[in-house]
């Protein structure tokens, strides 16, 4: 007889079992070499509906859990994995208790005996669409994870990538090794604490429900660029545990970058020739030439640049200002009708240079330095050597140019706090111009008068 505590260990052991067997989450059966059935968990019960007292005890499948025409295909496939290696899988119709069928796949094996020969077979099964599911969601994660044209990144809930698409390393200008692990402050100069908000969101909350667009700045992209990108959020919990407890959150992203600055443009364009169409109609309306070539500039100023110089040419050639927005803070244009001394430009200047390529010229101070102290002081110089108001960093020359003849020059000027004149700047410009030019030619403020 054994010993009261082997006998106690036995019985532990043979509890533990049968509880595995039952916390599978596959239905799980067990053969003899003779096909009788010997185990039957609680999740063959679930998916067939017949008990382990219907099942244990029968001789394979006949007559009860599959059709007669079914049942000794189906046995002999089963037993035949006593004489082969590994794990075979086949796919079989059985029958429930209700009598439906359903389609399982099932995995078998032998299973050896003391004396390393088989001494039966278990089989684990599950209904096929449930297997097609898992299966679906593992091929979706890998096609992710590989041949995505969007980046994927999964955070963990510290805020640090775990795993990383190739599209999104692309994206994130590095390795997908490097990333993992790391604080998402060394990835993102700029946008980072707009994510991390984001995703602590996700994390408590849940998904939001619309995508987000983020604008950012990559630490590893040299040219110092900020790209939108259209994000979307998922959060990630266990399916395992009782209670979901978040995991992290899935980050889908995609660069719109290309198509935010086209629609930017077309927005641009769409208000600079609203603002033409306004001031050519209430230019239409001002009793003098000259108030009407001030009111097109008031009007062209909005949202392009700071101030604004008109230059015309007398009968020897020289430009004089007869139009100017005020030197300190932007304002409307004003006229300088009784003005006739010449404006001091010197040979290099902008303007001259615009007068001689007959075209638009475009001038700015250069690279601002942040932690030079002089550099307000600089500015002012290189402003004033050019006879623009204090606080200029960028200008823009383009001549006034009517019947056929140079009447003389527009000047459009921007301060610090704005970016440099492009060539998209220089065509509105050019479309000012000739409003202005046409103003000042045919009411004789000219050369003519």
């Amino acid at each position: 007889m054994a010993p009261d505590g082997a006998h106690g260990g036995h019985e532990g052991d043979e509890h533990l079992l049968a509880a595995l067997l039952d916390g599978m989450e596959a239905g799980l059966c067990a053969f003899d070499r003779h096909g009788v059935i010997t185990h039957w968990n609680s999740e063959a019960v679930r998916i067939l509906g017949w008990t382990a007292q219907d099942a244990i005890g029968r001789h394979g499948f006949a007559g009860w859990a599959a059709r007669t025409a079914d049942a000794r295909e189906t046995e002999e496939r089963l037993l035949g994995a006593m004489d082969g290696p590994g794990r075979q899988v086949h796919e079989f119709a059985l029958v429930t208790k209700d009598g439906r069928r359903v389609l399982v796949r099932t995995q078998s094996a032998a299973v050896q005996g003391a004396d390393g020969q088989p001494s039966g077979v278990y089989c684990a099964f599950s209904e096929v669409h449930a297997q097609i599911d898992l299966e679906r969601s593992i091929a979706l994660s890998e096609v992710l994870f590989t041949d995505a044209s969007w980046g994927v990144v999964l955070i963990d809930a510290d805020l640090r990538p775990a795993v990383v698409n190739a599209h999104a390393a692309r994206l994130l200008r590095t390795g997908r090794d490097s990333l993992l692990g790391r604080p998402l402050g060394d990835l993102l100069a700029q946008g980072v604490e707009e994510l991390e908000n984001v995703l602590q969101h996700v994390l408590s909350e849940g998904a939001p429900p619309a995508t987000t667009d983020l604008w950012v700045t990559v630490r590893g992209d040299e040219t110092g660029g900020r790209y939108c990108w259209r994000s979307g959020f998922v959060r990630l919990g266990s399916p395992l545990g009782e209670e979901p407890v978040p995991l992290g959150v899935g980050w889908l992203f995609l660069d719109i970058t290309r198509q935010k600055a086209l629609e930017k443009d077309g927005a641009q364009v769409r208000f600079r020739y609203q603002q033409l169409h306004r001031a050519d109609r209430a230019a239409a309306e001002c009793e003098s030439a000259l108030e009407a070539a001030t009111l097109q500039l008031d009007f062209a100023l909005a949202g392009f640049a700071d101030h604004a110089l008109v230059d015309i040419t007398d009968d020897a050639g020289r430009l004089i200002r007869i139009a100017a927005t005020p030197a300190g803070e932007p304002g409307p244009a004003d006229a300088t009708e009784d003005n006739s001394i010449p404006v001091g430009y010197d040979v290099a200047h902008p303007v001259l240079q615009a007068l001689e390529r007959i075209g638009t010229v475009r001038a700015s101070f250069g690279a601002l330095t942040a932690d030079e102290p002089a550099t307000g002081e600089r500015i002012d110089e290189w402003a004033a050597a050019r006879r623009w108001p204090s606080g200029t960093v960028h200008g823009l020359a383009t001549v006034l140019r009517s019947r056929g003849r140079t009447v003389g020059a527009l000047t459009f000027l921007r301060g610090s706090g704005r970016r440099l004149f492009d060539r998209a700047d220089a065509a509105y410009a050019e479309d000012v111009a000739a409003r202005v030019a046409m103003a000042l030619d045919l009411a004789g403020l000219t050369g003519d008068r």
